[in-house]
Parts: C-alpha cells; structure tokens; sequence
C-alpha cells in the first residue's frame, strides 16, 4: 500500500497531525504546494476551515490531482471553531472523480485563546492509531 501526506495550515496546527501520520505509515509529510507526481493509494490530506470554507489552495490542490493516480483521499484536520471539513473536501473531489474514504479523522486546533495547546500529545497518538488502520 502507498500512501501520501499532503496540507495546508496557517497555524501549524494540520502540520503537527500530517507529521504524526506521515511517522506512523513511513512517509513524508508535504505542503500542498508540493504536487503529487507519483501513482499513490491513500492521500491523506490535511486542511481546515478559514472564512467557513476550505481555503482556496485547497481547492486548487485537489483540482490539480489526477484520478488516475489517487486511489481515494482520506480527510483530516483541525479547527478551533468548525467541525470537520469532509463535505467541503469530498465535493470538490467528486469534481475531479477521486473517492473519499468514510472515515476522517479531527480534532481541537489551538487559535488565539480558543483550544489552548491542541492538538495535543494525546490528539497526535490518536491521529497515528487512526493512520495505523490503513497499513
């Protein structure tokens, strides 16, 4: 199985969770602004809310994925306010004909006084047992 990280943060809050993934399955986690160039099983993409949307690097991201290297795109994130961002993601991945696992994975993101500290140790040993389960 081949898996891929890739996300988008303004806080760093996504990076801590991709880099926790990426330990857990071996991998490297990467920016979106690094394409995914070779054939992957599992994206794991990383992203969060911004003006009660996904950002629009996100969507230009997933626009820029080919179908035909993508075997489906496995969500995951963090927000100090909104919940998960899988209906925004899974829409604009039918547009380009990648599935979307069912299952995602999201937690607190620490924002101005809101969620002090999160994603925590115990948030980061969740995110790698949730990656564990594709291995």
């Amino acid at each position: 199985m081949k898996f891929t990280v890739r996300f988008y943060t303004k806080t760093g809050n996504t990076k801590k969770l991709a880099e926790a993934i990426a330990q857990e399955l071996g991998v490297e986690a990467l920016p979106l602004s690094e394409p995914v160039t070779e054939a992957t099983d599992i994206l794991f993409l990383g992203n969060s809310y911004y003006a009660f949307d996904i950002d629009p690097k996100v969507k230009a991201f997933i626009k820029s994925l080919d179908k035909s290297k993508v075997g489906k795109i496995v969500n995951f994130g963090s927000a100090a306010m909104l919940n998960s961002t899988y209906k925004k993601v899974k829409a604009e991945a039918s547009k380009v004909g990648i599935p979307m696992d069912e299952k995602e994975f999201h937690c607190k993101g620490e924002f101005k006084w809101l969620h002090k500290g999160r994603p925590n140790e115990d948030d980061l040993k969740a995110i790698a047992e949730f990656a564990r389960q594709y291995k």
